[in-house]
Protein backbone atom coordinates (compact mmCIF):
# COMPACT_ATOMS: atom_id res chain seq x y z
CA UNK A 1 0.00 0.00 0.00
CA UNK A 2 1.19 3.54 -0.35
CA UNK A 3 0.60 5.77 2.30
CA UNK A 4 -2.53 7.68 0.75
CA UNK A 5 -3.73 4.05 0.28
CA UNK A 6 -2.88 3.36 4.11
CA UNK A 7 -4.77 6.50 5.10
CA UNK A 8 -7.98 6.05 3.39
CA UNK A 9 -7.75 1.99 4.74
CA UNK A 10 -7.81 3.32 8.38
CA UNK A 11 -10.53 6.24 7.87
CA UNK A 12 -12.98 3.70 6.88
CA UNK A 13 -11.78 0.78 9.56
CA UNK A 14 -11.86 3.51 12.36
CA UNK A 15 -15.55 5.18 10.42
CA UNK A 16 -16.98 1.28 10.28
CA UNK A 17 -16.14 1.23 14.36
CA UNK A 18 -17.76 4.60 15.15
CA UNK A 19 -20.45 4.99 11.97
CA UNK A 20 -21.65 8.29 14.31
CA UNK A 21 -18.57 10.21 12.89
CA UNK A 22 -19.50 9.27 9.04
CA UNK A 23 -20.08 12.08 6.87
CA UNK A 24 -21.35 11.83 3.12
CA UNK A 25 -18.53 14.26 1.87
CA UNK A 26 -15.22 12.63 2.25
CA UNK A 27 -11.96 14.49 2.25
CA UNK A 28 -10.27 15.28 -0.31
CA UNK A 29 -6.86 16.57 0.05
CA UNK A 30 -4.14 14.16 2.13
CA UNK A 31 -3.77 17.36 4.98
CA UNK A 32 -8.03 16.73 5.33
CA UNK A 33 -7.51 13.32 5.49
CA UNK A 34 -4.83 13.07 7.87
CA UNK A 35 -7.15 15.45 10.38
CA UNK A 36 -9.90 13.05 9.81
CA UNK A 37 -7.46 10.08 10.82
CA UNK A 38 -5.87 11.94 13.82
CA UNK A 39 -9.41 12.53 15.07
CA UNK A 40 -10.89 9.37 14.63
CA UNK A 41 -7.51 8.09 16.64
CA UNK A 42 -7.98 10.32 19.47
CA UNK A 43 -11.43 9.61 19.70
CA UNK A 44 -11.33 6.17 19.61
CA UNK A 45 -12.06 4.08 23.05
CA UNK A 46 -9.28 1.29 24.21
CA UNK A 47 -10.92 -1.00 22.37
CA UNK A 48 -8.75 -4.02 20.90
CA UNK A 49 -7.15 -3.55 17.41
CA UNK A 50 -7.25 -6.60 14.61
CA UNK A 51 -3.80 -7.62 13.39
CA UNK A 52 -4.90 -6.19 9.82
CA UNK A 53 -5.89 -2.76 11.50
CA UNK A 54 -2.18 -2.84 13.69
CA UNK A 55 0.03 -3.68 10.42
CA UNK A 56 -1.57 -1.40 8.35
CA UNK A 57 -1.47 1.88 11.11
CA UNK A 58 2.13 1.08 12.05
CA UNK A 59 3.06 0.95 8.49
CA UNK A 60 1.67 4.55 8.05
CA UNK A 61 3.42 5.68 11.40
CA UNK A 62 6.44 5.05 11.44
CA UNK A 63 6.58 5.76 7.31
CA UNK A 64 5.25 9.00 8.39
CA UNK A 65 7.95 10.24 11.37
CA UNK A 66 10.39 8.93 8.88
CA UNK A 67 9.35 11.40 6.35
CA UNK A 68 9.35 13.98 9.01
CA UNK A 69 12.97 12.87 10.06
CA UNK A 70 14.33 10.84 13.42
CA UNK A 71 16.75 13.26 15.28
CA UNK A 72 19.24 10.56 17.12
CA UNK A 73 19.56 11.94 20.66
CA UNK A 74 23.29 10.40 20.82
CA UNK A 75 23.91 13.37 18.08
CA UNK A 76 22.84 16.62 20.09
CA UNK A 77 25.77 18.83 21.23
CA UNK A 78 25.50 18.50 25.30
CA UNK A 79 24.42 21.33 27.11
CA UNK A 80 27.87 24.24 28.93
CA UNK A 81 26.44 23.57 32.07
CA UNK A 82 26.96 19.76 32.15
CA UNK A 83 27.95 17.10 30.08
CA UNK A 84 24.84 14.83 30.66
CA UNK A 85 22.52 17.58 29.83
CA UNK A 86 20.84 18.81 26.47
CA UNK A 87 18.90 21.22 25.21
CA UNK A 88 16.89 20.29 22.03
CA UNK A 89 13.72 22.01 20.32
CA UNK A 90 11.91 20.26 18.18
CA UNK A 91 9.23 17.61 17.65
CA UNK A 92 9.42 14.53 20.58
CA UNK A 93 7.78 12.18 18.73
CA UNK A 94 10.72 12.61 16.10
CA UNK A 95 13.04 12.06 18.73
CA UNK A 96 15.14 8.32 19.22
CA UNK A 97 15.99 7.86 22.57
CA UNK A 98 15.60 4.97 25.39
CA UNK A 99 12.37 7.36 26.50
CA UNK A 100 10.05 10.90 26.26
CA UNK A 101 8.19 11.57 28.92
CA UNK A 102 4.64 12.47 28.17
CA UNK A 103 2.53 15.34 30.45
CA UNK A 104 -0.38 13.08 30.78
CA UNK A 105 -4.08 13.88 32.88
CA UNK A 106 -4.81 11.95 35.78
CA UNK A 107 -7.04 9.58 33.79
CA UNK A 108 -3.64 8.09 31.56
CA UNK A 109 -5.80 7.40 28.37
CA UNK A 110 -4.11 9.94 26.44
CA UNK A 111 -6.29 13.04 24.90
CA UNK A 112 -9.70 12.54 23.73
CA UNK A 113 -9.93 15.91 21.87
CA UNK A 114 -9.67 15.60 18.41
CA UNK A 115 -6.46 17.27 17.11
CA UNK A 116 -5.85 19.12 20.20
CA UNK A 117 -2.28 20.81 20.36
CA UNK A 118 -1.33 19.19 23.85
CA UNK A 119 1.82 16.53 24.09
CA UNK A 120 -0.35 13.91 25.38
CA UNK A 121 -2.78 13.57 22.28
CA UNK A 122 0.33 14.22 19.60
CA UNK A 123 2.49 11.26 21.37
CA UNK A 124 -0.55 9.55 21.53
CA UNK A 125 -1.24 9.78 18.30
CA UNK A 126 1.67 9.18 16.99
CA UNK A 127 2.32 5.55 19.12
CA UNK A 128 -0.75 4.51 17.98
CA UNK A 129 -3.97 3.20 19.08
CA UNK A 130 -1.78 0.25 21.32
CA UNK A 131 -0.59 2.73 23.63
CA UNK A 132 -4.16 4.02 24.97
CA UNK A 133 -4.25 0.09 25.43
CA UNK A 134 -1.42 -0.22 27.25
CA UNK A 135 -2.11 2.71 29.64
CA UNK A 136 -6.17 1.07 29.99
CA UNK A 137 -4.31 -1.97 31.05
CA UNK A 138 -1.88 -0.31 33.69
CA UNK A 139 -5.48 1.91 34.98
CA UNK A 140 -7.50 -1.08 35.13
CA UNK A 141 -4.82 -2.94 36.82
CA UNK A 142 -4.48 0.39 39.92
CA UNK A 143 -8.47 1.08 40.09
CA UNK A 144 -7.29 4.68 40.69
CA UNK A 145 -6.56 7.81 38.93
CA UNK A 146 -2.90 8.37 38.49
CA UNK A 147 -1.78 10.58 41.47
CA UNK A 148 0.23 13.63 40.76
CA UNK A 149 4.07 13.38 40.72
CA UNK A 150 4.08 9.69 40.21
CA UNK A 151 4.89 8.25 36.54
CA UNK A 152 4.36 5.23 34.90
CA UNK A 153 6.32 3.44 31.73
CA UNK A 154 4.50 1.71 28.65
CA UNK A 155 6.35 0.90 25.24
CA UNK A 156 6.76 3.15 22.54
CA UNK A 157 5.04 1.45 20.26
CA UNK A 158 5.85 3.31 16.39
CA UNK A 159 7.55 5.81 18.16
CA UNK A 160 11.16 6.20 17.77
CA UNK A 161 11.77 6.58 21.73
CA UNK A 162 11.82 2.73 23.21
CA UNK A 163 9.72 3.85 25.96
CA UNK A 164 6.55 6.40 27.06
CA UNK A 165 6.84 7.62 30.77
CA UNK A 166 3.88 9.41 31.35
CA UNK A 167 3.94 11.64 34.90
CA UNK A 168 0.74 13.70 35.91
CA UNK A 169 2.29 17.02 36.68
CA UNK A 170 0.37 19.75 39.21
CA UNK A 171 -2.37 22.04 37.98
CA UNK A 172 -1.82 25.56 39.18
CA UNK A 173 -4.98 27.60 39.53
CA UNK A 174 -4.56 30.50 41.33
CA UNK A 175 -0.87 31.16 43.35
CA UNK A 176 1.64 29.17 42.98
CA UNK A 177 2.56 27.58 46.41
CA UNK A 178 5.49 25.22 47.57
CA UNK A 179 3.49 22.18 47.03
CA UNK A 180 3.32 22.94 43.42
CA UNK A 181 6.63 22.87 43.44
CA UNK A 182 7.67 19.65 45.54
CA UNK A 183 4.87 17.80 43.23
CA UNK A 184 6.62 19.29 39.72
CA UNK A 185 9.52 18.13 41.24
CA UNK A 186 9.00 14.75 42.37
CA UNK A 187 7.60 14.35 38.70
CA UNK A 188 10.92 14.57 37.51
CA UNK A 189 12.36 12.02 39.88
CA UNK A 190 9.61 9.35 39.57
CA UNK A 191 11.04 9.36 35.79
CA UNK A 192 14.58 9.26 36.36
CA UNK A 193 13.55 6.48 38.92
CA UNK A 194 11.73 4.37 36.40
CA UNK A 195 13.78 5.24 33.81
CA UNK A 196 16.85 3.98 35.77
CA UNK A 197 14.73 0.80 36.95
CA UNK A 198 14.05 0.00 33.30
CA UNK A 199 17.85 0.08 32.16
CA UNK A 200 17.06 3.77 29.85
CA UNK A 201 20.13 6.03 29.61
CA UNK A 202 18.67 8.12 28.31
CA UNK A 203 15.57 10.25 28.97
CA UNK A 204 13.71 13.32 27.37
CA UNK A 205 11.64 15.35 29.21
CA UNK A 206 8.71 17.88 27.86
CA UNK A 207 7.98 21.22 30.03
CA UNK A 208 5.92 19.55 32.52
CA UNK A 209 2.60 21.46 33.18
CA UNK A 210 3.51 24.56 31.60
CA UNK A 211 0.67 24.36 29.06
CA UNK A 212 -2.88 24.13 30.39
CA UNK A 213 -1.75 23.15 33.86
CA UNK A 214 -0.63 26.80 34.07
CA UNK A 215 2.52 26.24 35.80
CA UNK A 216 4.90 29.18 35.04
CA UNK A 217 7.18 28.49 32.53
CA UNK A 218 10.35 29.97 34.22
CA UNK A 219 9.96 28.62 37.87
CA UNK A 220 9.12 25.36 35.97
CA UNK A 221 12.57 24.94 34.02
CA UNK A 222 14.48 25.75 37.57
CA UNK A 223 12.87 23.01 38.97
CA UNK A 224 13.36 20.69 36.26
CA UNK A 225 17.40 21.45 35.80
CA UNK A 226 17.40 21.39 39.45
CA UNK A 227 15.82 18.52 40.20
CA UNK A 228 17.77 16.18 37.12
CA UNK A 229 21.01 17.51 38.65
CA UNK A 230 20.42 16.46 41.95
CA UNK A 231 19.10 13.05 40.60
CA UNK A 232 22.18 12.60 38.77
CA UNK A 233 24.85 13.46 41.84
CA UNK A 234 23.06 10.73 43.41
CA UNK A 235 23.80 7.98 41.09
CA UNK A 236 21.17 8.17 38.33
CA UNK A 237 21.95 5.17 35.93
CA UNK A 238 20.84 7.57 33.06
CA UNK A 239 23.90 9.32 31.43
CA UNK A 240 21.80 11.92 28.96
CA UNK A 241 18.78 13.95 29.85
CA UNK A 242 16.86 15.98 27.04
CA UNK A 243 15.47 19.17 28.00
CA UNK A 244 12.66 19.03 25.39
CA UNK A 245 10.78 22.40 24.29
CA UNK A 246 8.60 23.53 21.77
CA UNK A 247 8.11 27.25 21.72
CA UNK A 248 11.14 29.93 21.31
CA UNK A 249 10.06 31.84 24.96
CA UNK A 250 10.69 27.88 26.64
CA UNK A 251 13.93 27.97 24.45
CA UNK A 252 15.42 31.39 25.69
CA UNK A 253 14.54 30.13 29.33
CA UNK A 254 16.80 26.90 29.25
CA UNK A 255 19.34 28.57 27.39
CA UNK A 256 19.41 30.66 30.46
CA UNK A 257 19.80 27.93 32.84
CA UNK A 258 21.77 25.96 30.68
CA UNK A 259 24.88 28.10 29.56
Amino acid sequence: MTQQERRRWLIEALLAEMPQYRSEVFPLTADRQWQLLRSLMNVRPPWPATEEFLKVQDDFLQEMTSEKGIVDAETLPASQRDEHLVLWQGDITTLRCDAIVNAANSALLGCFSPCHGCIDNIIHTMAGVQLRLACDELMQKQGHEEPTGQAKITPGFNLPAKYVLHTVGPIVDGELTREHERLLASCYRSCLELASKNGCESIAFCCISTGVFCFPPERAAEIAVDTVLDALRHGSAVRRVIFNVFKDSDLAIYQRLLQ
